[in-house]
């Protein structure tokens, strides 16, 4: 009996963990779900995030895309192949309003839906030519940017190179040459010959006397044939 008490009391303790568990869950996904209505309610502004696109009334467009359609009708507009078709169609459009019967002229004269079409045509020409040149001039000024600064980098790689150059010359101004090596050979060869020539003058002399003297300094001559005139005497 005692036994089977304490397996009751363990599963009533085991079943009041499970419900304390699932409570606590249910609170948290409680908790979950009110901290997403107030974020979707009132979202957080963040520096690190974008904003998002606004709304505008205004229909969106590409400029580099108009701006190169507007380039290329400038370019045809200042052709001579829009002025001969221009030409063409003018006088097929006054010689059709003139020459064919009153029923089926569509602009008699004054031509005033010509006019307008050519008022219309001179409008949208005019802001497109600007458009074009503006295009122009913003690439030739980026041109002329980069064309300086090539150039300042020149001169500088030039200024460069010249200054190595002349630390070069002196440098060089500095190291024995294969021909100044000659001319100083040449003048110890020289210095050479001269010191031979003068030892070879002054020993001459000196040789041929020593004959006479018998090699003996002071002009004394030991020899035995003097020694023996000498006790004749």
């Amino acid at each position: 009996m005692a036994e089977r008490s304490r397996a009751r009391e363990r599963e009533e303790r085991d079943r009041e963990r499970e419900r304390e568990r699932e409570r606590e869950r249910e609170e948290r996904e409680r908790e979950a779900t009110q901290r997403g209505r107030e974020q979707e309610r009132a979202p957080r502004v963040r520096l690190d995030m974008p904003r998002a696109p606004r709304r505008r009334l205004l229909p969106e467009y590409d400029p580099d895309a108009f701006g190169r359609l507007s380039e290329e009708i400038a370019r045809f507009l200042g052709t001579g192949r829009f002025i001969v078709w221009m030409t063409c169609v003018i006088v097929v459009w006054i010689t059709w309003n003139v020459a064919m019967p009153s029923p089926l002229r569509f602009d008699p004269y004054p031509f005033i839906f010509l006019t307008l079409a050519l008022s219309l045509q001179a409008s949208y020409a005019a802001p497109l030519i600007l458009l074009a040149q503006n295009r122009q001039d913003d690439r030739d000024r980026v041109n002329l940017e980069q064309d300086r600064k090539r150039n300042e980098r020149n001169i500088a790689d030039t200024e460069y190179l010249t200054r190595e150059i002349a630390t070069l010359r002196m440098g060089l101004g500095e190291v024995a040459t294969r021909d100044w090596i000659r001319s100083e050979l040449q003048e110890m060869l020289r210095e050479m010959e001269r010191r031979g020539a003068l030892d070879g003058d002054g020993s001459g002399p000196a040789r041929s006397r020593e004959p006479g003297t018998g090699g003996v300094p002071g002009g004394r001559d030991e020899s035995p044939s003097s020694a023996g005139r000498g006790e004749r005497a």
